[in-house]
């Protein structure tokens, strides 16, 4: 088998998708790898470190496409919509790719990745179970999206994050407060009490006071009634407007003492849920900071635009959208070890061996043959039938080779 790493062509990307320590280990696998000249290195990675490790370097994009069976990219489809169609034209029939797809927000772009005859899976479909922890790409990225966030701010912030004793008196530690502790919110709960900031943190999930008191944080709690504030996945679901503006209410008081605000609530493939209102901002003192880690999806803060920096009576909104791509090295290691172990759960002796009755792999499939086979992506498309050769249980049977 051969596999094929890119270059990335979405905006500001700096991220590649397999890094050469990772090589080895694929080529013992049967998984010899072709590369795109030039597509590691603006996340540090070098094409002679590549070649060192194996990897043929090939200067022609066409070309990564025409010689790999399988396609390894950080961006596909709805999570690259105005450069997919461009990469479109270059893949053949019965090629297969793993990336992020955005599957929840652009169902549409699926529709022609399945056109094209290419066997498709979405990392952001891994199942949240304990043997796919180490293919959770989903997880590395919010990681460091939490860490990120926190140094924007320390380095935004008119003044410094820890307690200090001067000669000139005592210095304040900034007081932060985190919003949702989920792997982002966690980190970010982490990373600024280490830099020695007093941190407060709120999740709509009750079962994540204990997390948040585990790494130094004070659990804010708010009386609301979140007994199904999450799936069964642990991820929390989105909530009634209802219940969002008691929310913001009971919240008001925390956000006009803090330095820092966090926001890391996001809902897959919706507009994320507005927490911090205009009115909350203009509660903040003047030098204060609202760091959005959902600014891509609209933005918990009102006030929020993604990209920019917005200032309101002297607090400032901080936008800036795929944080990851600020740390690319450790970034692109991170989603590295993700994907070459997702690759490599699905190949056996160099080639696909694809096991419908495993849940990885029936979860994160969403085109084959031609079609979406995905059932609740077919019903956002339209179409609530089975694909079209046979149905879901003679499917689930079934080991399918690419």
């Amino acid at each position: 088998m051969i596999a094929g790493i890119v270059k990335e062509t979405f905006p500001g990307e700096r991220r590649v998708a397999v890094v050469p320590d990772h090589l080895p280990t694929l080529k013992k696998k049967g998984v010899e790898v072709v590369i795109e000249a030039d597509a590691g290195r603006e996340a540090g990675f070098p094409d002679r470190m590549y070649e060192e490790k194996g990897a043929a370097i090939v200067k022609n994009r066409a070309e990564v496409f025409g010689k790999a069976d399988v396609i390894l990219q950080i961006r596909n489809a709805g999570a690259n919509p105005d450069k997919f169609e461009t990469d479109l034209q270059y893949f053949r029939q019965n090629q297969a790719c793993i990336s992020f797809l955005e599957p929840v927000s652009e169902p549409k772009l699926l529709k022609k990745l399945a056109g094209a005859g290419i066997t498709s899976f979405s990392m952001e479909l891994m199942p949240r179970v304990t043997h796919a922890q180490s293919m959770d790409a989903l997880s590395s990225n919010a990681m460091v999206a939490g860490y990120k966030a926190v140094m924007i701010a320390a380095n935004t912030l008119p003044r410094m994050f820890p307690m200090s004793m001067t000669a000139a008196g005592t210095v304040k530690a900034a007081r932060v407060f985190v919003i949702g502790a989920g792997v982002a919110g966690l980190q970010a709960i982490a990373t600024a009490k280490r830099l020695g900031a007093i941190v407060k943190a709120y999740d709509v999930r009750p079962a994540a006071k204990e997390e948040v008191q585990s790494l130094g944080g004070k659990f804010i709690e708010l009386d609301l009634n979140t007994r199904d504030s999450q799936d069964g996945g642990g991820y929390a679901i989105e909530m009634e407007e209802k219940m969002l503006k008691k929310q913001r209410e009971m919240m008001m008081q925390v956000v006009a003492e803090s330095d820092v605000v966090i926001t890391t609530a996001a809902v897959p493939g919706k507009k994320a849920p507005v927490l911090i209102t205009s009115e909350m901002v203009q509660g903040m003192k003047p030098g204060s900071l609202v760091v959005d880690l959902a600014a891509e999806r609209g933005g918990n803060c009102e006030l929020t635009k993604p990209d920019e920096v917005v200032e309101v009576g002297g607090v400032r909104i901080i936008g800036t959208t795929n944080l990851m791509s600020y740390i690319p090295y450790h970034s692109s290691q991170m989603y590295s070890k993700n994907i070459t172990t997702f690759l490599l759960h699905l190949v056996s002796d160099g080639q696909f061996h694809l096991d419908m009755a495993d849940q990885i792999t029936s979860d994160t499939m969403v085109c084959r043959g031609g079609e979406v086979i995905q059932p609740w992506i077919r019903e956002t498309l339209g179409n609530k039938t089975a694909p079209s050769d046979e149905s879901e249980p003679q499917r689930k049977q079934k080991l399918w080779k690419v």
